[in-house]
């Protein structure tokens, strides 16, 4: 690790958004380029070794990154026997786009550029709130600073979820697919042409689709830092 990412700084966070507390995982590096939220996968939350070790990397990287659950304790609970929820891409995203607001509403990370990062159905939801119209309004209603998504990386997704919305996502957006999850890279092929940004894929040779082959997962989370740099550092969308 190098000086950076062996400064960073772990807290964990309440996340409150109305009658509802997701709890989240907060790492602060000792130089801040932006922030990336990261959008689980189905059956997975902040505790994701695979993401834990992304948001390594990125921390490395100069970047901040919040983990959070995007259902709640009890809902996880019913999620057991249901598996409904996890599902919902209009609600995860919905759960992701409020706690950007949360994000903004804290004074020590709101001037930060903000990323996302979605892993399987999670990357739907990032597409999916990132997408939202009229994002830097309803952000003022509440009382909080407007803001743009600077960019969004997806692992192993289902961008194909996120349907019309990707017609209207502004924010360069790279679609990571291992080389051996061929029905997965077709639909990331599908979902790119949909795009209307900055856009790219990148295939990860001898990548399953959890990138649980050895050094797999290494070459994506550098891959998903060098695009966080390149775009959360300009602060601009297309």
């Amino acid at each position: 690790m190098d000086a950076k990412g062996s400064m960073t700084v772990h807290s964990d966070v309440d996340i409150v958004l109305g009658s509802l507390r997701l709890q989240g995982i907060l790492g602060r590096p000792g130089e801040e380029r932006g922030i990336v939220v990261f959008a689980h996968g189905s059956g997975s939350g902040r505790r994701s070794p695979r993401n834990q070790f992304v948001a390594t990397v990125l921390n490395e990287a100069g970047l901040t990154t919040l983990l959070f659950d995007l259902l709640t304790a009890e809902e996880e609970e019913r999620e057991r026997y249901t598996r409904h929820l996890r599902f919902d891409i209009g609600l995860l995203a919905e759960r992701l786009f409020a706690t950007t607001l949360w994000v903004r509403a804290q004074p020590s990370l709101k001037s930060l550029p903000i990323g996302y990062f979605g892993a399987s159905t999670g990357a739907a939801a990032a597409l999916v709130a990132a997408a939202k119209p009229g994002a830097a309004m309803q952000a003022q209603d509440i009382g909080t600073a407007g803001f743009d998504i600077g960019a969004v990386v997806s692992r192993g997704g289902r961008p194909d979820l996120a349907g019309a919305a990707l017609h209207e996502v502004r924010a360069p957006t790279l679609l990571i697919v291992g080389g051996d999850d061929t029905d997965v890279i077709t639909l990331n092929q599908m979902a790119l042409r949909e795009l209307r940004t900055t856009k790219a894929i990148e295939i990860v040779p001898g990548a399953g689709h959890l990138f649980e082959e050895a050094g797999t997962l290494d070459i994506a989370a550098r891959l998903a830092a060098q695009w966080f740099k390149r775009h959360l550092s300009s602060g601009t969308t297309p």
